[in-house]
């Protein structure tokens, strides 16, 4: 695995920065707090865009930036994982804050996403 990412071009989207790194896709969020209705939307169209469109198998979604997820956004990367998990993909998370990652606790979904501390360890994983 390089330790610079082979930046390929890809869509802009709003609330998403998206890059390549070997086979992966790493999601990094621009939001800090994701809580309203049509951000929460916008933001699984442009997830759901890099599985239904890109045909993307291998997702990493970095959480660094992110304080504050809703139920919502939580509820949109279940959809994610499972339409990943039909489709042969996976999802891997990173970088959640301890706040984030006790609701992860508390709803179970440490037991769905497989979630690594940094970036580099969930790379190295693919």
């Amino acid at each position: 695995m390089s330790t610079h990412p082979i930046k390929k071009p890809l869509p802009e989207f709003r609330h998403l920065d998206v890059y390549e790194v070997d086979d992966v896709t790493v999601v990094h969020f621009r939001d800090q707090r994701i809580l309203e209705d049509l951000a929460i939307q916008e933001l699984g169209q442009e997830l759901f865009y890099l599985v239904d469109v890109e045909h993307r198998k291998k997702l990493l979604l970095n959480f660094a930036n992110v304080n504050f997820l809703s139920s919502g956004a939580l509820g949109k990367l279940n959809s994610l994982e499972k339409k990943m998990r039909v489709l042969g993909g996976v999802v891997k998370l990173c970088s959640i804050h301890p706040t984030i990652y006790k609701v992860f606790e508390i709803t179970r979904f440490n037991t769905i996403f497989e979630i690594f501390q940094a970036e580099a360890d969930a790379l190295a994983s693919f």
